[in-house]
C-alpha cells in the first residue's frame, strides 16, 4: 500500500483513536502521543493488515495499558488543565456542562484498575467484543467479561440515601459549585447554612488557611478565594452521596463531602486522600 494512502487511512480513523486513548488515559497530551505512536508503529510495519480498525484499536489499547500500569506503580499528577468559563448562560453554559459531563466520566474512570478500565472503555464505550479484548488484557474472554462487569457496577454505582435526599443534597452541592465557580458571594451566602463548618486535609489548603473554619460569611469568602480551584470540579457520587471532586486531566486530586439539611449546606469537607472513597456518576 502507497504511504500517502495509508497516512489518508490513518486520519481518518485518527479522531476515533483519541477519543479511545483520552477515555482511558484521562491527559490530552498522552492521548495524543498514544495517537502519533499508533501512527509510527503503524507507518513502520510490514504485515499485511487485514482489519485496520481492529489493529490500530489494539496498538492504542496496549500502549495505554502500559501507560495505566506505569501510573498504577509510580502515582503522579497530571499538569494539562481545561479552562472552563464561568458564565450559566448561552452557549458557554452548555459548553460546561458537556465538559463537566464528560470529566466526572474521567474522573470516575481513574478510581478503576488499569485492567478494568480497558475492558470497560473498550466493550461498553465503544462497543469492542470481549473476544478482541481478551488478548489486549492477556486475559480469557470469559475474565475480561467480568472485568468490565465489576468496573461498571462500580461505575454506576447507586446511591446511598433516598431519592428525596438524594435530589435535595444535589441541588445544594450543584448551586454551591455554581456560586463558587462564579465568585458570587451573594449566592454561596445563599446556599451556607448560618453556622456551616468547613474542614480540610492541610495537604488541600493553600499556605496560611485555616484547617477549620466557621460561620457561612468566611466559609464563603474562602471558597471565592478559591474560585480557581472550583473550575476543576466536577459533580459526583462519592461513597454513594453527592459530592464533589477536583481533577486534574481526569484525575482526582481533591474530593469534598457535604452535609445539607434543609436545603442549605451544614458542613463540607475537603480530603486530600481521593483513594479513600468509593466514586461513581451520579444520573442525569
Amino acid at each position: 500500500m502507497r504511504a500517502d494512502s495509508l497516512a489518508l487511512m490513518f486520519e481518518q480513523r485518527r479522531d476515533r483513536l483519541r477519543r479511545l486513548a483520552h477515555r482511558m488515559l484521562g491527559a490530552t497530551a498522552e492521548a495524543e502521543d498514544v495517537v502519533q505512536e499508533a501512527w509510527l508503529r503503524l507507518a513502520r510495519t510490514e504485515a499485511v493488515i487485514a482489519d485496520l480498525d481492529g489493529w490500530l484499536t489494539t496498538v492504542v489499547s496496549r500502549l495505554c495499558l502500559d501507560l495505566l500500569r506505569a501510573r498504577a506503580r509510580r502515582p503522579e499528577t497530571h499538569a494539562d488543565e481545561v479552562e472552563l468559563p464561568t458564565t450559566d448562560a448561552g452557549p458557554e453554559a452548555e459548553a460546561l456542562q458537556t465538559d463537566s459531563v464528560e470529566r466526572a466520566v474521567l474522573v470516575v474512570l481513574d478510581a478503576l484498575g488499569p485492567e478494568e478500565r480497558v475492558a470497560f472503555v473498550l466493550h461498553d464505550l465503544f462497543a469492542v467484543p470481549f473476544a478482541e479484548i481478551a488478548p489486549i488484557l492477556g486475559r480469557t474472554p470469559a475474565t475480561t467479561k467480568k472485568l468490565a462487569s465489576r468496573a461498571r457496577h462500580r461505575v454506576n454505582a447507586p446511591a446511598a440515601m433516598s431519592t428525596a435526599d438524594l435530589v435535595e443534597q444535589r441541588a445544594a452541592v450543584a448551586a454551591f459549585l455554581r456560586a463558587a465557580r462564579g465568585g458570587d458571594l451573594v449566592a454561596l451566602l445563599e446556599i451556607l447554612a448560618p453556622d456551616v463548618v468547613r474542614t480540610a486535609d492541610p495537604a488541600a489548603l493553600t499556605p496560611g488557611m485555616a484547617a477549620v473554619v466557621r460561620g457561612a460569611r468566611a466559609v464563603a469568602e474562602g471558597a471565592v478565594a478559591l474560585r480557581q480551584r472550583s473550575r476543576e470540579a466536577v459533580l459526583v457520587l462519592v461513597d454513594g452521596r453527592p459530592g464533589l471532586v477536583l481533577a486534574r486531566a481526569g484525575r482526582p486530586v481533591f474530593v469534598l463531602t457535604f452535609q445539607v439539611c434543609e436545603g442549605r449546606i451544614a458542613a463540607y469537607d475537603v480530603s486530600a486522600t481521593p483513594e479513600r472513597f468509593t466514586l461513581s456518576l451520579l444520573a442525569s
